[in-house]
């Protein structure tokens, strides 16, 4: 039952996936988090994995990068492979000086400036928000962790352009409260309310557009295990 994008066959993707971008990243995840992990898809090179964590089976599938090749891999997982659980693992720009550098944001809710959500509800403005469920779960998880980062709870900014030409339209969403901008949560919250299936978004400040701190590729790929570790807590308490 593979997918246009995903080559797995039925029972092959666990209920639980974490979904980071890079599907390199993915593959970090899985040697160093689930116990016998198995390649289960590397369609378009887009690398997917199912193990177990604790006793618990998870996969995990990289995404791509922005909203449609998110929205893509995610609709595929919900649709085809009866997915009930997607936490994105992923990186974020610091908007402001409340966040530091390698500092981890848990996502209440998404704002965008995608117009995915203006064709889907007919012009009209809609709140992608997390599963309060898996975000209660990933905080306690924060909590009982010892984090060398700290962790915030606040709005991500999913933006359609990682070269943005108006970095000006940044100013409004901080002003509301918006710690980080990415480019895939809004769309994700969306389609697992539409679907009635659990989303949550974490993400690792890999570089910040206020001090212009920045985190290498290879940290970016491999060591931003605290994330997973919570991620990985909560989508299984």
């Amino acid at each position: 039952m593979s997918t246009p994008h995903i080559a797995a066959a039925p029972g092959e993707i666990a209920p639980i996936v974490l979904f980071p971008g890079d599907p390199l990243r993915a593959k970090w995840i899985a040697e160093n988090f689930l116990d016998d992990a198995v390649l289960y898809s590397q369609t378009r090179g887009m690398l997917g994995f199912t193990g177990t964590w604790q006793g618990h089976r998870v996969s995990v599938q990289g995404s791509g990068m922005g909203q449609p090749s998110m929205s893509i891999y995610a609709n595929e997982l919900f649709d085809q492979y009866d997915v009930q659980t997607i936490v994105r693992v992923g990186t974020c720009g610091g908007l402001t000086e409340r966040v530091g550098k390698r500092d981890i944001i848990i996502a209440n809710g998404a704002c965008t400036d995608s117009g995915i959500n203006r064709v889907r509800f007919h012009g009209l403005d809609y709140a992608p928000v997390a599963d309060f469920g898996l975000l209660r779960a990933a905080v306690e998880a924060s909590e009982s962790m010892d984090l060398e980062s700290a962790v915030h709870v606040g709005l991500l900014f999913s933006s359609d352009q990682f070269y943005t030409t108006r970095p000006e339209l940044n100013d409004p969403f901080v002003a509301h409260g918006a710690l980080g901008v990415e480019m895939e949560t809004s769309a994700l919250y969306t389609l697992a309310a539409h679907r009635q299936r659990r989303a949550l978004s974490i993400c690792t400040v890999s570089d910040h557009l206020v001090t212009h701190e920045a985190t290498t590729a290879q940290e970016r790929e491999q060591t931003f295990g605290d994330m997973i570790e919570i991620a990985l807590r909560a989508a299984t308490a």
